[in-house]
């Protein structure tokens, strides 16, 4: 699938490690629900908190399990900068994570894999995982940012949102890296802006407005914008301009 470069996607969560946390409320939520999927009787030894952000995840997985070690691992080492929580913190790439194999009991990764290629994410988990360890991840679907897409079609012909991965595909690929008992949910969130500039800015607030080929490499002009703009309006509901993050879930066994 069409990412953007490694190099510009560290570059963008970098520049966006000190806005992130003030615009990242449904990227809470969606840890939250995620943490709520772990059954009870769960007691990992080690957990990987595998492209941590600023950390939100870490007090959850915390509260948990309080007697488990935490590695967070993130691509932007000014993401780990900010993390308050004790754990270890380490500088790597999810496509090949900086550890050694059967030494995980619970891979957890929220809004990460979606900026790699998740094949290698899954079959890295996979090595890094012990014998009955899990795989608990949050990506996102197909129907993410549609209305953007919508949007800037009658605008231009440049791509304006990533390329994602539906249920199907996810399921697949988990069990060719060797996964089982593979579970796979889907459950669409919204959040709903003011106005268009309000939108955008906060999707550049966390990090998500980096593209593959294809992208608009120059400045849109007024003109484009605006046309952009009333389309959006068009998507207007009582609760304000939508904009959908298709979150998939995944759960799944070494």
């Amino acid at each position: 699938m069409n990412k953007p470069s490694k190099a510009r996607i560290r570059q963008s969560f970098e520049r966006a490690a000190s806005t992130y946390d003030s615009a990242a409320e449904i990227q809470r939520t969606i840890c939250r629900q995620l943490a709520d999927s772990l059954p009870p009787a769960l007691a990992p030894g080690r957990v990987l908190d595998a492209g941590c952000g600023t950390g939100f995840a870490l007090d959850l997985l915390r509260q948990c399990f309080p007697n488990a070690e935490q590695i967070a691992l993130d691509f932007a080492p000014a993401m780990l900068k900010r993390i308050s929580t004790p754990c270890c913190r380490l500088v790597g790439d999810l496509e090949q994570l900086p550890l050694a194999s059967a030494s995980v009991d619970l891979y957890w990764s929220s809004l990460a894999v979606q900026w790699c290629a998740l094949p290698a994410v899954l079959a890295e988990a996979r090595r890094v995982l012990r014998a009955h360890g899990r795989l608990t991840l949050a990506s996102l679907g197909p129907q993410t940012f549609h209305e953007l897409r919508r949007a800037f079609s009658g605008v231009d012909q440049h791509q304006h949102t990533l390329s994602f991965h539906d249920c199907d595909e996810i399921h697949r690929l988990a069990l060719a890296a060797g996964f089982v008992a593979v579970n796979i949910k889907n459950s669409p969130k919204i959040v709903y802006y003011s106005d268009f500039k309000t939108l955008l800015h906060a999707v550049k607030a966390i990090g998500a407005n980096q593209l593959g080929d294809g992208r608009r490499t120059s400045l849109m002009s007024r003109v484009a914008y605006r046309r952009a703009e009333a389309a959006y309006e068009a998507l207007r509901t009582a609760g304000g301009l939508p904009l959908t993050y298709d979150l998939i879930t995944l759960n799944a066994h070494a």
